[in-house]
């Protein structure tokens, strides 16, 4: 099942999602879409209702990984699962760190997503290096393995980036006035 976008703002009220994790989770989906818009525009097959759900709840772990401990990714993955969502516990499984088969694909939900949070800091669309310095900040005191962990996935991300925009007809500098433009809803 792919929930609306009524259902997912339910999850997150259910979940207890703090508002600044819904803020952020909104503004992934809006750069989301804007970036599955334009793929799709160029003969992709991505499905926007699957976008805006898997972005709007790839963090609906958080709370309770922050409140108890533990991976927000398990989390939100199980979570996904019990409430009979397989798809979108797929894209929350790897919205942190894609899989190698997942990268070499063609371009997917989980991809987009992604980076798509890669890309957002809090509620601002940043580059990529401004959410890299965040990050490293905030986790890569944690030990060098983690830091060069947090480097290597953004040198993926990156790379994924490049072939987004080799595609696209904008550059990634443009996302936050597009997505500031982005509307929520649904439309596959």
């Amino acid at each position: 099942m792919i929930p609306s976008v009524e259902q997912c703002l339910r999850l997150m009220d259910d979940y207890r999602m703090p508002e600044h994790i819904r803020a952020h989770s909104i503004m992934v989906t809006k750069v989301a879409r804007v970036i599955s818009h334009s793929l799709n525009a160029r003969g992709a097959r991505l499905s926007l209702d699957k976008i805006t759900a898997g972005a709007l709840l790839h963090d609906i772990g958080k709370h309770q990984a922050l409140e108890y401990g533990g991976d927000h990714v398990k989390i939100g993955q199980r979570i996904c699962l019990e409430r009979g969502m397989p798809e979108i516990a797929e894209i929350v499984e790897q919205h942190v760190i894609l899989k190698p088969e997942t990268f070499d694909a063609p371009f997917s939900e989980i991809q987009v997503i992604y980076y798509s949070d890669k890309r957002v800091n809090h509620h601002r669309v940043v580059s990529l290096e401004e959410r890299l310095e965040y990050i490293l900040d905030r986790y890569g005191t944690k030990g060098p393995d983690i830091s060069e962990a947090i480097k290597k996935n953004f040198e993926v991300c990156k790379e994924l980036e490049q072939r987004i925009f080799e595609v696209l007809e904008f550059e990634p500098s443009e996302l936050a006035v597009l997505a500031g433009r982005e509307r929520i809803g649904g439309g596959s």
